[in-house]
């Protein structure tokens, strides 16, 4: 516990060895933990990596609370769940669009075209959304962030979330028209 404390001192004063030593130390154990929740050692890196370039970015400020350990593979955890929701979120996302062609039974290889065409229409719509706008709905969309989450991240006001989500969802209401006329019209 003593050791941890030092090592996260010297990690708040930007020693660069000591974040080195807490990196090797549990980056491994950290991405197997991740895994057994995932089950997919790639995105269990990639969660285990973000934390720990958060973890660094965000060093002087750190107010852990327990030990670093449980700190760390509590954080761990949550980046983990929080991925699960994400992947339901995006999961129902495609039901829900491909059940608005699907009126009984399996897709047709109709409804199966027009969903790919769907599916990139609204993806050119997000390509073409300002970057700001684009990581704003993405976060609120996909991610399931709330707008004060997404305005504390961003370092903006909740209004100006609300705003560029406002903005967004009529580019996607125009872009997506077409798809929506189809739907009702069957």
């Amino acid at each position: 516990m003593l050791d941890e404390l030092l090592l996260l001192s010297k990690i708040r004063n930007n020693d660069l060895k000591a974040f080195e030593k807490l990196f090797r130390n549990y980056y491994d154990p950290l991405c197997r933990y991740a895994n057994s929740y995932l089950n997919n050692m790639p995105v269990a890196e990639e969660i285990v990596q973000d934390l720990f370039f958060l973890l660094w970015k965000e060093r002087e400020e750190l107010q852990i609370r327990l030990s670093l350990k449980s700190y760390l593979y509590q954080a761990t955890r949550n980046r983990a769940f929080h991925y699960l929701k994400h992947a339901q979120i995006e999961e129902n996302y495609r039901e829900k669009a491909m059940g608005g062609f699907i009126e009984h039974g399996n897709p047709t290889p109709v409804d199966e075209l027009e969903y790919k065409e769907l599916e990139a229409q609204f993806t050119l719509s997000l390509k073409r959304m300002p970057e700001r706008q684009r990581k704003i709905f993405c976060m609120s969309r996909f991610d399931g962030k709330k707008y004060s989450e997404i305005a504390q991240e961003l370092s903006v006001s909740v209004k100006t979330v609300e705003a560029e989500m406002t903005k967004a969802l009529a580019l996607l209401r125009k872009d997506l028209k077409q798809f929506s006329n189809t739907q009702t019209s069957a």
